[in-house]
């Protein structure tokens, strides 16, 4: 269980995880080699999962993101969870999320284009056996986003 001080470090380094322990030591008001401690038994304890990037997709070409909603057909041959695993390894698909309520999965997927996004749609994902109807919406502009 997290307490406190591993909010306010976990907090540190969601805002930038290349920052060294000193940093963010001295941002928390914690010791140096206490944070140090912490992060290791977080990531030992499987708390943090990795360290990782925010990159800017405009500048690396995939400056456009659409989530999808996809209904599930069931059949004997795919369940929903395989389903969503078969499509998380298409390429330009950056998440797939079981959800509730009318539709069956989330997908959030980025492009060069939106008529890349739509071949995408057309020709992979609804080309998989258990996928039944789609909505694509185009995302205007993200405010914010994490990992």
């Amino acid at each position: 269980m997290l307490d406190e001080k591993d909010r306010l470090i976990l907090s540190e380094l969601r805002k930038d995880s290349r920052r060294t322990t000193k940093e963010i030591a001295k941002k928390v008001g914690i010791p140096r080699t206490t944070v140090h401690e912490r992060i290791k038994k977080m990531v030992r304890d499987g708390m943090i999962k990795s360290f990782t990037i925010i990159p800017n997709y405009s500048k690396t070409g995939l400056p456009v993101t659409a989530f999808i909603l996809v209904s599930f057909l069931p059949n004997h041959d795919v369940s929903q969870q395989n389903l969503a695993k078969r499509i998380s390894i298409i390429e330009g698909i950056y998440e797939v999320h079981i959800i509730s309520g009318e539709w069956d999965l989330l997908i959030k997927v980025r492009g060069r284009s939106i008529e890349e996004i739509g071949k995408l749609v057309i020709d992979k994902l609804r080309q998989i056996k258990g996928v039944g109807k789609t909505v694509t919406c185009s995302c205007f502009s993200t405010i914010k986003e994490e990992l």
